[in-house]
């Protein structure tokens, strides 16, 4: 498992909504790589509102749940992107409870929509990294950039996204099934 940060969400050619993950930084041997993640429009809106640091002015449907586990005593503790299978992938989400560890099944997006909020670190499994990652050397990093040294991580991340979002212009779901 390689711990992955949301890099941030970008739409495709064909107007479909991609939640991106990256390594993070120093934690994967080689050439960097992002993880593109196909996801529904309701999903991208709160993975956003998170990232963003914004509060609705009602809750959201992960904002409602991640209520519902602190009125529980109970918090997510980690995701993990475990597996691909025909084009889909697969999650797991860890909940600490007052009864125990429990691990239950969950869709990536929703997934990482909850570790957002709850501060929860997400994993991605190499076998899913290996088969679906895309190179992030089209990003413009150099190592010192990828190791904090230039100072400027949110404008780094910008031209990261921004370059993706060039790359998806030419891509294909289905370039990325099993």
């Amino acid at each position: 498992m390689v711990q992955v940060r949301v890099l941030g969400i970008a739409l495709d050619a064909a107007q479909q909504h991609l939640v991106l993950l990256k390594p993070l930084d120093g934690l994967e041997p080689g050439a960097p790589r992002v993880l593109p993640i196909w996801i529904g429009s309701q999903e991208a809106t709160s993975i956003l509102v998170a990232l963003e640091g914004e509060r609705p002015p009602r809750p959201l449907s992960h904002d409602l749940i991640t209520t519902l586990f602190a009125t529980l005593d109970s918090r997510v503790e980690r995701v993990d992107v475990t597996r691909i299978e025909n084009g889909t992938f697969y999650a797991e989400l860890t909940i600490t409870t007052p009864s125990g560890r429990q691990v239950v099944d969950a869709r990536p997006s929703d997934a990482v929509a909850l570790a957002l909020r709850a501060a929860a670190p997400i994993f991605v499994a190499d076998e899913v990294l290996d088969e679906a990652a895309v190179p992030a050397a089209f990003a413009g990093e150099d190592d010192e950039a990828a190791e904090g040294g230039s100072g400027d991580e949110g404008r780094d991340d910008e031209v990261e996204l921004a370059e993706f979002k060039r790359f998806l212009d030419d891509v294909d779901p289905e370039d990325f099934q099993g």
